[in-house]
């Protein structure tokens, strides 16, 4: 892309489409993610190469990856992504006048996927006030939110068993689906079921009660796997789908289309009931919140909306 013309001039959907064929590694995918059609957004992507003069997707029966152009491009179409939604949702910020230090607490999963890129933007949007964030599994962060160590935290709300004890804001919910690997039976199909998934070995996630989850999704199915394979790493789950050892059910919020080692992997919708992953904020009943966190909480509320389709 070293001869491209100065000149060039694409458009934020077209980045914002390339993004997400990007995530999900399938034009059909990345097109009900956005709401268009897949043929708009195939021509999108296609004049998007044709401005750029280069093929930033290469393309195969089962989806499409990266190439180089396309990673090196990826990165910059992100940040102008991120530069257009700060500035359309905050044009003309005034300089916080907010100080202070917030311990916050967040499980494997939530810290990992989800958390960390809010919080910096929320400190630098916010220079005087200093965030803390702390791994805690869902036990941990409800006892510490209880007994007023923490102040507030973010937890798979979805997971908890007495949400009722404390307040709380719904943030984002994510779909689970199937994960499989590029040469796998069912990688073709429209959709599929725990029933016909059960005919291959299932890996079973040890993280954030991932593993609760999924037996309760299978018994409900009154299905059972052949096998089961139990990691506690999440890049031992995308590598074993990678390479066909089994499947998995997790969501999209931890989705990516590669493995470590940079195999692909694959997502096909679930036609049984599957609750959706969420995420919440949560804090004391009762209790009136500093005002750190009670800027965080308003910020949180925002910048999520914008960037997860609830």
């Amino acid at each position: 892309m070293a001869g491209v013309s100065r000149n060039i001039r694409f458009t934020l959907k077209q980045l914002q489409y390339f993004a997400a064929v990007a995530r999900t590694g399938q034009i059909s995918l990345a097109a009900a993610e956005v709401h268009v059609s897949q043929s708009a957004m195939t021509s999108a992507i296609a004049e998007l190469e044709r401005l750029l003069s280069a093929a930033l997707l290469e393309r195969s029966r089962t989806g499409v990856t990266l190439t180089h152009e396309g990673h090196l491009f990826l990165q910059r179409a992100n940040a102008v992504l991120e530069a257009a939604d700060e500035a359309a949702r905050q044009p003309f910020r005034e300089r916080s006048v907010v100080t202070g230090t917030l311990n916050i607490a967040a499980s494997y999963t939530v810290l990992g996927y989800f958390l960390l890129p809010f919080i910096a933007k929320f400190q630098k949007h916010h220079p005087l006030v200093k965030i803390v964030p702390l791994e805690q599994n869902r036990t941990q962060i409800e006892d510490s939110v209880s007994n007023g160590d923490l102040e507030i935290a973010v937890a798979l709300t979805s997971n908890m068993t007495e949400p009722e004890r404390f307040n709380r804001v719904v943030l984002a919910r994510s779909r689970r689906q199937l994960w499989v690997g590029p040469a796998h039976p069912l990688v073709d199909a429209a959709q599929t079921t725990l029933a016909e998934a059960s005919a291959f070995p299932y890996i079973l996630p040890m993280v954030d009660e991932g593993d609760i989850s999924a037996m309760r999704y299978w018994k409900n199915a009154g299905v059972q796997p052949p096998q089961y394979i139990r990691t506690s790493s999440m890049e031992a789950v995308r590598e074993m789908v990678a390479l066909g050892f089994g499947t998995t059910i997790l969501s999209d919020m931890v989705f990516r289309p590669w493995s470590l080692d940079g195999r692909r992997i694959r997502t096909v919708p679930l036609e049984d009931a599957i609750p959706t992953m969420e995420v919440g904020l949560i804090w004391k009943k009762d209790q009136t919140l500093s005002p750190v966190a009670e800027a965080l909480r308003q910020y949180l509320k925002v910048a999520v909306s914008a960037r997860v389709d609830d």
